[in-house]
């Protein structure tokens, strides 16, 4: 999935993949092995698993 939009959004965005024990996940309690953060937001499963709604959730944010 990841993968999927960052070859749509190209250069627009910057994808790095951790796990829940990373040195980047140690700030946040995490609950979940799927987490995706967008600018430091916590996004839902819902969102992020959805071409569709990530799609536009980024292109909102490109917008802005």
């Amino acid at each position: 999935m990841a993968e999927k939009i960052k070859e749509k959004m190209g250069d627009d965005i910057h994808l790095g993949i951790f796990t829940n024990d990373s040195m980047e996940a140690m700030n946040y309690k995490l609950r979940s092995a799927t987490t995706v953060f967008v600018n430091g937001e916590q996004l839902p499963l819902e969102t992020v698993l959805s071409v569709e709604k990530m799609s536009a959730y980024l292109e909102g944010l490109s917008s802005r």
